[in-house]
C-alpha cells in the first residue's frame, strides 16, 4: 500500500503525530514521513504497567532510523480518581498540546481508523446519542487531526508487513473491562456474523451522519438570535447552544443530553425559565431575545463592600448620593420591597424595577441593595430613591458598591441624581439595549 492510500488529505505545515508505539500510530508515522510531510512524533508514557519504557525507547529508536524528531514524557503525577481511560486521555491530550506547541506544529495527527470510528459510533448507540454521536470521532477538532478514518486495521497491518516493520500490541487491547473492548471482540463479530457486511454499512452512516454534522456546525457559526434558533433543525440549534458554551469558557465534551434538551426548551416561545445549570460553574439563559452563557451567579458569603464618605457633589458615575441620616447597609431583596425612583412618579415595587431594568429572573435574589435603616434607598446600577437622594452642592454622603453588580448589555439605563434643588442629572450605566 501506498502513503496516499493510507492517509486523507492532510492540511499543509508542519505535523505533530502521537506516536504509541502500536500498529495505527506507527503506520501514521511512517506514511506521513513517506509523503514527503514536515513531521515530529510525540509519545507518551503513562506509566501504567512495567516495561512501558522500554516501548518509549522503541519510539525513540524507529524515530532515529527515520531521521526524525520525538517529544517523549512520562507521567509523574497521579490519575484523576474515575475512569482510567478518561483520566490518561486528559494527562495525554494536555501533552500533546504542550508537544504542538513546543515542536511549532499546526496540527497534531492521530491514528484513529475506521474500526475505531465504528467501534465508538456503536457504543455511542448503545448509549443514546444523537447525529453528533452518530458520526462518532470527527476528522478534524481544532488541531487535532485524524487522516486514517477511511482505513481499517488489516489495511495497516498489509501497510507495515509490507515494510518488514512490527508494532507493540498493547495488551489494554484485549482487557475485556473496558467496553470498547468489549464491542471489538464480542458485538461487532456477533453483528457480523448475523448481518455480513454491517461493520461497514456503520462505517457509511457515520461518514453521512459527519456530513450533516459539519452542516449544522457552520449553520451555528453564523450570529444567532432566539428567534432564528427557533427555525433550526434540532442539530443545528444545538450546535448553536455548543458553540455559547464553548465560547463561554466551557470545557469540551462537557454538555450532556439533558443539559442541552433542557437549554432546547429555553428558547422556544414564551416566557421560558429560571435558566439552566451548565457544568464548569456556567449557566444558561434568555434575556428577551439575547441567548447567554454566564457564570452562575450565587449570593456570595461576603457583602460587596460599601465605601461611604461625605462629599458636597461631585460626578463619579458609579455612585450615588444621598442624605445624611439613617445607618446605611447592604442587603438583598425580600417581599414587599418599594422605593420612589428619581424622575419617576410614584413607588413602584422592586420586582418591577428589576423588570424594567431587564435584570434576569434568576440575578434578582442575588442582586446588592443598599438600605437606609429599613429602607431601600439604592438598587446600584438602576436607580436610587428620590426621597433619600441628596441635591448636588448639599452636603450629602458618597456612596459606591464594589465590585458593582453589571446589567446584561441591552438597554440605556439611567440613574438620574438632581444637580440642584429641581434639576436632574442623567448618568448612563452602560448599553442595555
Amino acid at each position: 500500500m501506498t502513503p496516499q492510500e493510507i492517509l486523507a488529505p492532510v492540511p499543509d505545515g508542519r505535523v505533530l503525530v502521537a506516536v504509541s508505539g502500536g500498529p495505527d500510530s506507527t503506520a501514521l508515522l511512517i506514511a506521513l514521513h513517506e509523503a514527503g510531510r514536515d513531521v515530529v512524533a510525540a509519545h507518551y508514557d503513562h506509566a501504567l504497567r512495567d516495561g512501558s519504557d522500554s516501548v518509549a525507547r522503541d519510539v525513540g529508536d524507529l524515530c532515529a532510523r527515520l531521521g526524525l524528531v520525538v517529544i517523549t514524557e512520562r507521567r509523574t503525577e497521579p490519575l484523576r480518581k474515575g475512569s482510567l481511560q478518561a483520566a490518561a486521555r486528559e494527562l495525554r491530550y494536555a501533552f500533546l498540546e504542550r508537544a504542538r506547541l513546543a515542536a511549532g506544529a499546526g496540527l497534531v495527527a492521530l491514528a484513529h481508523t475506521a474500526d475505531d470510528l465504528v467501534e465508538g459510533v456503536v457504543l455511542h448507540m448503545l448509549r443514546g446519542c444523537g447525529l453528533a454521536g452518530f458520526r462518532g470521532m470527527p476528522a478534524r477538532r481544532g488541531h487535532f487531526v485524524r487522516p486514517m478514518l477511511h482505513v481499517w486495521r488489516k489495511d495497516v497491518s498489509a501497510f507495515l508487513a509490507e515494510r518488514g516493520i512490527s508494532a507493540h500490541q498493547d495488551p489494554s487491547n484485549l482487557d475485556e473491562r473496558f467496553a470498547r473492548v468489549r464491542a471489538r471482540l464480542f458485538l461487532l463479530p456477533a453483528l457480523e456474523r448475523d448481518r455480513p457486511g454491517i461493520t461497514r454499512r456503520f462505517h457509511a452512516a457515520a461518514l453521512a451522519a459527519a456530513r450533516l454534522q459539519a452542516a449544522a456546525e457552520d449553520i451555528a457559526a453564523a450570529p444567532v438570535t432566539r428567534g432564528r434558533i427557533q427555525g433550526m433543525t434540532e442539530p443545528g440549534a444545538t450546535e448553536v447552544l455548543k458553540r455559547l458554551y464553548a465560547e463561554a469558557g466551557g470545557r469540551q465534551p462537557g454538555l450532556s443530553r439533558s443539559h442541552l434538551r433542557a437549554m432546547l426548551r429555553l428558547t422556544r416561545p414564551g416566557r421560558g425559565g429560571r435558566g439552566v445549570d451548565l457544568p464548569g460553574g456556567l449557566r444558561f439563559r434568555i434575556v428577551g431575545q439575547l441567548m447567554q452563557v454566564v457564570p452562575s451567579r450565587h449570593r456570595s458569603e461576603t457583602p460587596p463592600r460599601l465605601e461611604v464618605m461625605a462629599c458636597a457633589g461631585c460626578d463619579d458615575s458609579g455612585a450615588v448620593h444621598l442624605r445624611e441620616g439613617s445607618q446605611l447597609r447592604v442587603g438583598y431583596r425580600r417581599p414587599g420591597l418599594r422605593l420612589r425612583p428619581l424622575g419617576g412618579r410614584g413607588t413602584r415595587k422592586l420586582q418591577d424595577v428589576f423588570v424594567d431594568a431587564r435584570v434576569p429572573r434568576e440575578d434578582r435574589d442575588a442582586w446588592p441593595l443598599v438600605f437606609a435603616g429599613e429602607r431601600l434607598a439604592w438598587v446600584p446600577g438602576i436607580t436610587v430613591d428620590a426621597e433619600l437622594a441628596s441635591p448636588l452642592g448639599e452636603p450629602g454622603r458618597h456612596v459606591a458598591l464594589t465590585p458593582m453588580p453589571a446589567l446584561p448589555a441591552r438597554k440605556v439605563a439611567r440613574l438620574e441624581t438632581p444637580r440642584a434643588p429641581g434639576a436632574r442629572r442623567a448618568q448612563e450605566l452602560g448599553d442595555l439595549s
